[in-house]
């Protein structure tokens, strides 16, 4: 009888699932925030109901398995003027000039003038163009460009071949505007991008705006839409994700000097990453403004057509770390197109490593094996927190532990289950390090510099959490960082990737920002963990007391860091089960009600290192088009 009414509850929930996500998003936070209907909301994904009887933070976004088929496909709609928009344009308090900076060689006339027409369709038509011809040898460019007539437009020629860097210096000795907005010969703008640029200086002030991007085929068709997170500076210094649509404040590009002549092919993030080194006023605009035309031979098609462009990425970021007197060295990402800035570990600080368990002694055996056989930094303590286990194994395992290595100890906690009061106690009572790592005793470490790639961060004084990438045994991704919104709470980004693949534009693959990180895998200062009283064993003793620690450690000024270079084995089950007391439910609904009252402000705004032009309903970046 039990059989039949669990098979009933789960059928049940997948009908309230599948009903509950035709709904419009807004009206599903809504619904959300009520405390009556909280319970249904949360009654949606299966996947959840393990977690919510073994403890560990949960999620709710409806990819419950591996096939699900993410949403790819995109097409660009041209914008409308509207009234209130005209409205806006007559009525901007500043109305600076924008000066386009457009560095030319031998650029087919056919891609030139449309580039130009973006240009002279802008809604915003305070602008003018600096042209700067890099001695062409094509005459049919010579030629269009001696055709132009329109008075908006500034047309200088080099006597010789100097190079993209000269030739974009030579187009700012052009310009006369307040702002610099940086555009490539055979690319186009959409008609509303220095409306919404000016909007949004006059909104906050921005002395460095960028946009979203595509990229737009010979035939015309947009595809590839980069739908970027707010600044984040660690994953800037990964990739230039910043890129196309940029715009710099004047005086901040005279300030450091311009391009530099020797970086081609990555004057760009050469110049952003100076001009980023005095400046804060930083917006981005989530919206695509901005269509990388992708022909044979351009970066937009392929990062290997222009490998040089690469090289030189890596050139300026070296010359980034030395102006800012970082103890780093920058060397090659895990895929082409992303660098790794990998920091030296100062004064070999002390890590306790804090691990809860109850019983299971395999995974114990496998978890700490694994640390003492695989662990390149030495200074480390392991605490196992026993917390009402019962089985003779596991007290013989523990003791088998303890003998095999003096850096580890253990003791018990014979309380109710309590995953942030048990953790609190064993920081407060137990650890003598100047690092607290929590760690599940279901992770099974892969990579041998583990705890120098967590350690590496959490030595800097504006980082708060580090976390790490996570695999379930299958290799595919379990956990590579956790977004705020999905599923209405949060959710794992790019979970059941597999570890082979890109992921969206290689995010998977890259050290950057995001708002949380998974308690199975994270390292804090001592200090800052206790500063902040640790993990919140009052209200989310079970479920997401480590997002919330999270999002407190950001409200406090902190950066969070995601690393993929510490790398362990989940040992979590793809596929849960669905056996959940009535006490768990209520409580998992109470501490999920919490959440959604304690952060409504990030959860109302999103995820600023996300977008919102992607899904809330699955953790892998599809597009939002479907919701």
């Amino acid at each position: 009888m039990n059989g039949i009414v669990q098979n009933l509850s789960i059928r049940l929930r997948r009908i309230i699932h599948h009903l509950v996500t035709l709904l419009p998003q807004k009206l599903r936070t809504t619904l959300a925030r009520n405390k009556l209907l909280t319970r249904v909301f949360l009654y949606l994904d299966d996947a959840r109901y393990a977690s919510i009887k073994h403890g560990r933070t949960v999620f709710l976004a409806t990819n419950s398995s591996t096939n699900h088929k993410p949403v790819t496909h995109y097409d660009y709609s041209t914008p409308v003027l509207s009234k209130n928009i005209e409205n806006c344009l007559r009525n901007f308090h500043f109305k600076p000039l924008i000066s386009i900076i457009m560095p030319v060689f031998n650029v087919d006339p056919k891609w030139l003038r449309l580039a130009l027409q973006s240009i002279e369709d802008q809604w915003y038509d305070n602008w003018e163009l600096c042209i700067a011809d890099d001695h062409s040898s094509n005459q049919d460019t010579i030629d269009f460009l001696e055709s132009i007539k329109n008075p908006k437009i500034r047309i200088s020629y080099l006597p010789r071949n100097q190079g993209i860097s000269a030739t974009s210096n030579q187009s700012l000795a052009m310009s006369s505007g307040e702002y610099i907005a940086l555009m490539d010969h055979d690319d186009e703008l959409t008609p509303d991008a220095l409306y919404e640029v000016v909007k949004a200086i006059n909104e906050t002030n921005a002395e460095f705006i960028y946009s979203d991007e595509d990229k737009i085929n010979k035939d015309g068709t947009f595809r590839e839409p980069h739908f970027k997170p707010d600044y984040s500076p660690d994953m800037f210094l990964s990739q230039n994700y910043l890129s196309h649509f940029g715009i710099i404040k004047k005086s901040l590009i005279d300030r450091v000097g311009g391009f530099t002549v020797g970086l081609e092919g990555a004057q760009d993030y050469d110049l952003y990453l100076q001009v980023l080194e005095h400046t804060n006023k930083v917006t981005h605009i989530s919206k695509v403004l901005y269509h990388w035309r992708r022909i044979k031979g351009s970066t937009a098609a392929s990062i290997d057509d222009k490998s040089y462009a690469r090289d030189a990425g890596a050139e300026a970021l070296a010359l980034a770390v030395q102006r800012r007197h970082l103890n780093a060295q920058v060397l090659t990402g895990k895929f082409p197109n992303v660098y790794r800035v990998k920091y030296a570990i100062e004064n070999n600080p002390l890590v306790s490593i804090i691990t809860p368990f109850k019983d299971k002694p395999e995974l114990l055996k496998m978890c700490f094996e694994s640390i003492l056989d695989k662990s390149t930094y030495q200074n480390f303590e392991i605490i196992g927190i026993s917390n009402n286990s019962e089985e003779k194994p596991t007290f013989t395992e523990m003791e088998r532990l303890k003998a095999l290595d003096t850096r580890v100890s253990f003791y018990e906690h014979n309380m109710p289950f309590n995953f942030a009061g048990i953790n609190n106690h064993a920081v407060r009572t137990r650890a003598k390090g100047e690092h607290i790592l929590l760690l599940n005793n279901d992770i099974e470490i892969i990579s041998t510099d583990w705890i120098e790639s967590l350690l590496e961060f959490s030595q800097r004084k504006d980082v708060g959490v580090v976390g790490g990438k996570l695999y379930y045994p299958n290799d595919r991704v379990q956990h590579a960082g956790i977004i705020i919104g999905i599923g209405g709470i949060a959710g794992h980004s790019h979970k059941y990737l597999h570890a082979t693949n890109h992921g969206y534009f290689s995010r998977p693959h890259m050290v950057q920002n995001m708002s949380a990180l998974t308690g199975a895998c994270f390292m804090v200062k001592r200090e800052l963990y206790d500063k902040l009283g640790g993990l919140d064993a009052d209200n989310l003793k079970i479920a997401f007391n480590d997002v919330d620690f999270c999002l407190r450690i950001r409200e406090k000024g902190y950066l969070n860091v995601f690393t993929p270079y510490c790398e362990a084995y989940h040992h979590e089950s793809v596929s849960r089960g669905y056996e959940v007391t009535a006490e768990q439910e209520d409580r998992f609904n109470k501490e999920s009600e919490y959440m959604l009252k304690r952060h409504a402000s990030v959860l109302e705004s999103g995820d600023p290192y996300y977008n919102l032009q992607l899904t809330i309903k699955h953790e892998d970046f599809s597009l939002a088009t479907s919701e």
